[in-house]
């Protein structure tokens, strides 16, 4: 296995582990905040912590990748995480948890901003698709997996905490064993007016490619945060629920390979607006299908093979349209779109619920997959044409 073989398992490693300490937080805190009598407002207020971070830290990831290379950042991103992880059993306070999960959010995105730009500037074009695909594979790995630890809380609340900060750590060290890089230089960064220059620039070029990340982001949280609440609602119980949303997940992960290796064959723009068409139908499908649980798995299982990759195609798309230079840009603002979309999804999620008893649930999702599908059809193909500087 030569150097940067062994580079990209490594980093899809960490970011395996990454999503299993995300996945196993959110309802392992869900649930003793629910236990502890803690309101469900309040619950999903403290589950924006990690998304709320993304967002504070966004402006300032840029500099530092470039003044100092990928390898500090990812190895500072997951010591933030670590500790983090190791500190919840030490104090159980709403607020002291908040602002946990506030660093967590921190750290995982230093560590995904390094890990995705180190991957898309090393992977060649004909091989970007499957690069990225397996970085989204492992992270929805570790995402489905980590929920599995939640029931250890019956043991001891700090159980699944000790266990998936051990993990962490070992995933970490393993970091410093890989050669520091750099990504490809223009002019240094040297002021908060200058990256947001960049974030201009590179918008400029990216823009209809932020927009899957965005989708999935929406799609994600409000699946799963408020998806529960209107199936309880209209009388599915806790068991069927979990099942479809299994169903997606399991979609999303099957399929997340073939379609980036699709992507590099047939291009992303055209694998893109496939899977966003089918996506947009299955949603379509299932909120007339209700009633029926086997065709209503069937359309969500459906569902997550075509749309499960829209934020690794995503990236992959941004990677295509952006020059090479500006690529740490656009990765940081395709993770600033996810975030977006996973803030205002179950809040948009939970008004629809509240405002149209009579309507389902999946038509929400499904206006906004053909809403992304139509801009990527209309816009998706246009470069714009930007005077060449060297002022980026």
């Amino acid at each position: 296995m030569n150097k940067e073989t062994m580079q990209f398992w490594i980093l899809i490693s960490i970011v395996a582990i990454s999503g299993f300490s995300q996945g196993m937080l959110l309802p392992l805190i869900a649930i003793i905040f629910e236990n502890d009598g803690i309101s469900s407002s309040l619950n999903g207020l403290n589950a924006t912590g990690l998304y709320i971070g993304i967002l504070l830290i966004s402006p300032f990831m840029e500099y530092p990748l470039r003044k100092y290379g990928y390898k500090p950042v990812i190895i500072l991103g997951g010591l933030v995480v670590v500790v983090s992880l190791m500190l919840f059993p030490l104090w159980k306070s709403f607020w002291f948890w908040f602002i946990l999960r506030l660093l967590i959010g921190i750290g995982d995105h230093a560590l995904h901003f390094g890990t995705q730009t180190w991957i898309t500037s090393f992977s060649p074009e004909n091989k970007r698709g499957r690069n990225i695909s397996l970085y989204g594979l492992f992270f929805g790995v570790g995402f489905a997996v980590g929920p599995l630890m939640a029931p250890l809380v019956k043991i001891n609340e700090a159980t699944p905490f000790i266990i998936s900060s051990i993990l962490c750590l070992v995933a970490w060290l393993f970091l410093f064993t890989l050669k520091n890089d750099y990504p490809e230089q223009s002019i240094e960064i040297n002021s908060f007016k200058e990256t947001m220059k960049r974030f201009s620039k590179a918008t400029k070029y990216g823009w209809v490619a932020f927009l899957p990340a965005l989708g999935y982001g929406f799609l994600e949280a409000s699946l799963n945060g408020s998806f529960p609440i209107y199936g309880l609602r209209i009388g599915l119980e806790v068991s069927i629920v979990s099942l479809l949303l299994t169903s997606f997940a399991i979609g999303g992960i099957i399929f997340q390979l073939p379609l980036g290796i699709m992507s590099d064959k047939f291009g992303r723009r055209n694998v893109l607006m496939s899977a966003l068409f089918i996506g947009f139908i299955s949603f379509v499908a299932a909120s007339m299908l209700e009633e029926y649980v086997l065709a209503l798995t069937v359309c969500l299982f459906i569902a997550g093979m075509a749309v499960g990759s829209t934020f690794s195609l995503g990236i992959t798309y941004m990677a295509d349209l952006m020059p090479k230079n500006l690529l740490p840009t656009g990765n940081l603002l395709c993770g600033v779109a996810f975030s977006i979309g996973s803030l205002i999804g179950p809040y948009f999620g939970g008004l629809f619920i509240e405002l149209f008893k009579s309507i389902s649930f999946f038509n929400i999702i499904s206006v906004m997959l053909l809403i992304i599908f139509g801009v990527v059809t209309l816009f998706g193909n246009k470069q714009p044409v930007l005077e060449k500087s060297r002022s980026f």
